[in-house]
């Protein structure tokens, strides 16, 4: 039986999870594959560091570059994360002709372009499927399962720190602050949770999966992103009084083509949004129903429709898993001497058609907090109507005593600019007493 021989670059959650699989599943892969794994080396910061998971002492080093330089040793797993040292591993790979296997999000992110024309370059390939949804195979969905159809929608939970806090907010009408706080005490959450609940881990994988469903490369500033932290009880118990739940979504859209010319050569060029926000979510839509730590990413082809995929986005277990599917792949690849059988993102679409958020067309649910006397609301539908934008239901709850009232809004389709500018003059009028807050409603049409 064939042999690949792998160097792990990472001992920790990760790197520690997929050692202790290969050593669980190791033969049954190989009676599937027809290929035996062999790890030779793991390197880690310090060899004498206590870990989770045991790995024999020979086969630990702290020089990465004995892994990417050995001859004997087949595919590369970048598994430290961040995007310094590891974009240097990779390209070093990939520049020798070794197949790498990563499960960098914000790697991929941030040089993804750079990476996958090196692999082209070089003749070597880079794997990615554990960069987005844990355990959920949604790579291999894009690349292959769907690879004839045209992807219209993606709507994904793809950060579980986020859905466990909006899911515990809703269930217990808990305050953003003291949620958060549990889950970091719960190991949910980071310390500093910036990149979770700011939306730029969710950013990263959206953009991701937004390059491989319309083959061009969406670069991190064309992404649009709100995070959480502005989401308090009250909107999270309006939103169900209204019939919806709020959940943090990454959003890619194909809309109407559009044409780009360059002198005498037009092209038909697709319009994507691509936007990372909290959004009311009906609850009658499946994607309501997805709660705490579970990730799912909901797609939509001209010809399957509408499907799911639904599981756990994180933690060591599911991100082994993905990463044991890429080394399925990169086995097979270098069985049959095939560099890759589907390249990662062709160019179908034109370059950098990427919505402005300014430009998107939403519904809208929007709190203010308003003095309690007539005449309000007159003066808030007044310069709504100036700016075209038509409302669709009004409420003014009971029970809320005091000069400031809370008065809830849900708007009709209307454009994000007419919105901003809308709500930026209401927040001046006297008897506006707080800044507004706007959230996104989907439809999922």
């Amino acid at each position: 039986m064939q042999q690949i021989t792998l160097g792990i670059i990472g001992g920790g959650t990760v790197g520690g999870g997929v050692f202790q699989a290969i050593q669980r599943n190791g033969d049954l892969m190989a009676s599937r594959l027809g290929v035996r794994f062999k790890i030779a080396k793991v390197a880690v910061r310090n060899v004498e560091k206590l870990r989770s998971v045991r790995i024999p002492k020979p086969l630990l080093t702290t020089s990465w570059e004995s892994i990417v330089h050995d001859p004997g040793i087949n595919v590369v797993l970048e598994l430290i994360g961040g995007t310094t040292t590891a974009r240097s591993i990779v390209l070093r790979a990939l520049e020798v002709g070794k197949p790498v296997v990563t499960a960098n999000k914000a790697l991929l992110s941030a040089h993804g372009e750079e990476l996958f024309a090196m692999a082209q370059q070089y003749g070597s390939n880079l794997y990615y499927e554990a960069s987005v949804g844990g355990g959920i195979p949604v790579i291999k969905v894009l690349r292959e399962g769907l690879i004839g159809n045209r992807i219209t929608r993606i709507y994904g939970i793809v950060n579980g720190t986020c859905n466990y806090i909006l899911t515990r907010m809703k269930l217990e009408g808990a305050e953003f602050r003291e949620v958060l706080a549990d889950a970091q005490r719960l190991g949910y959450a980071e310390a500093e949770p910036s990149l979770d609940i700011d939306g730029h881990d969710a950013s990263h994988k959206i953009g991701i999966l937004a390059s491989l469903a319309h083959g061009f490369w969406v670069k991190p500033k064309q992404i649009h992103v709100e995070g959480i932290s502005s989401i308090s009880r009250l909107d999270i118990q309006f939103a169900a009084q209204l019939g919806y739940s709020i959940k943090l979504l990454g959003i890619v859209k194909k809309l109407e083509n559009t044409a780009r010319g360059r002198g005498s050569v037009t092209k038909s060029c697709a319009a994507v949004q691509v936007s990372v926000y909290p959004v009311l979510v009906p609850n009658s839509h499946v994607m309501a129903s997805v709660n705490h730590v579970f990730n799912a990413i909901y797609v939509r082809g001209d010809v399957v429709g509408d499907t799911l995929y639904y599981g756990r986005g994180a933690g060591q277990d599911a991100t082994a898993s993905a990463v044991l599917s890429d080394l399925a792949d990169a086995a097979l690849d270098l069985k049959c001497g095939s560099k890759s059988r589907i390249p990662p993102f062709v160019p179908h679409e034109c370059e950098g058609m990427v919505l402005d958020i300014d430009e998107v067309v939403s519904r809208y649910y929007v709190r203010l907090t308003v003095v309690d006397k007539p005449g309000t609301l007159a003066k808030i539908a007044a310069i709504l109507g100036q700016s075209k934008i038509g409302i669709s239901s009004v409420i003014q709850p009971e029970g809320h005593e005091g000069e400031s009232v809370p008065l809830i809004l849900m708007i009709h389709d209307a454009p994000n600019a007419n919105m901003t500018k809308a709500l930026a003059r209401i927040s001046r009028l006297a008897v506006v007493k707080a800044e507004p807050k706007m959230i996104r409603v989907e439809s999922f049409e």
